[in-house]
């Protein structure tokens, strides 16, 4: 049975690539920062936790993700840690880059100091391309606009050059947007859901929103955790851009979640400028020809049955 290590097991993708990696019968190793006191709320829920062996490391201590790896001796090494909100970084720029550039970096130094045979995903972001009118694929310049979109771009650099430099097998899947019922709040798209269902039921509070003339390419999480695992079984390592390929503005995003109920978003939807962030990226059209081309893989779920999907959970409080 192949070992995986898991970093960042607690979020959203690591409780569905745990659950996949289970299913195809992995021994999985899940990583947090205490791993008897964090909260693995989600592992339970997908019904994955008793089956995870958890262990504690702290992804921006080069001597503990050490460690880590020299004691589980994993076959694949999965890095879906650090810090994932947007907005957030701007308020706390240092722990950004410490936990996601800074993390990579410790991982990757650990592999090569190990000599183990070990296959590497990093978690990338599409905010490492930007502000950028341009198609976005694999061979998009970064452009990134924020210092979450800086960090990102950090980590990804660094998996090439170690990549080239060491011949270690290493990637980075470039994720657009992707969604689930495992969304905090701190989520635009969490708030939209919770806040309709609530309003549909009855409450009488607005949606306070920023800027909702943006685009942005939203796609199902469960489904974007098999490109992880689908980089790593690949010949030779290589980075990919995940997405639908289907763009719409939050605007229509929010609509669609309001008409579901039969409501108008104009009668409950007001603007706040303190939600305003102090830079922000107006739009982006993904091509992800080259993962259906090499990894056989296409988003199944688009913007509308997200949405749905996502109301569907609220409501029923299941999850995928």
């Amino acid at each position: 049975m192949k070992r995986a290590l898991v970093f960042g097991v607690s979020g959203q993708d690591g409780g569905y690539l745990s659950k996949l990696l289970i299913s195809k019968e992995y021994i999985v190793y899940g990583v947090s920062r205490d791993a008897e006191d964090s909260n693995f709320e989600n592992l339970r829920k997908l019904n994955v936790l008793d089956k995870i062996k958890l262990i504690s490391a702290t992804i921006s201590d080069s001597k503990s993700v050490l460690q880590v790896i020299m004691k589980v001796k994993p076959d694949e090494i999965y890095n879906l840690a650090g810090q994932t909100s947007v907005g957030l970084s701007f308020k706390e720029p240092m722990e950004t880059m410490k936990s996601i550039s800074l993390g990579v970096l410790n991982i990757l130094e650990a592999i090569r100091f190990s000599e183990f045979n070990i296959k590497f995903y990093n978690a990338g972001s599409s905010e490492s391309f930007g502000k950028n009118y341009n198609v976005l694929d694999e061979n998009t310049s970064f452009n990134p606009r924020s210092p979450y979109g800086v960090a990102k771009s950090t980590a990804f650099w660094n998996v090439a050059i170690y990549r080239e430099a060491y011949n270690i097998y290493a990637c980075t899947g470039i994720l657009f947007n992707h969604e689930s019922p495992f969304r905090k709040e701190g989520f635009v798209t969490k708030k939209i859901i919770s806040t309709v269902c609530r309003i549909a039921n009855g409450s009488n509070e607005k949606l306070a929103l920023g800027n909702i003339n943006i685009f942005r390419d939203w796609g199902w999480a469960p489904e974007y955790v098999e490109t992880m695992w689908l980089m790593l079984q690949q010949d030779n390592p290589d980075d990919f851009v995940i997405a639908t390929g289907e763009t719409i503005s939050l605007k229509d995003f929010i609509d669609i979640a309001f008409k579901y109920f039969d409501l108008n978003m104009k009668d409950h939807v007001i603007i706040d400028n303190n939600l305003l962030r102090p830079i922000e990226i107006e739009k982006v059209i993904a091509n992800p020809t080259k993962a259906k081309l090499k990894l056989n893989w296409k988003a199944k779920t688009k913007a509308k049955s997200l949405v749905e999907r996502m109301i569907d959970c609220e409501l029923n409080n299941t999850f995928y």
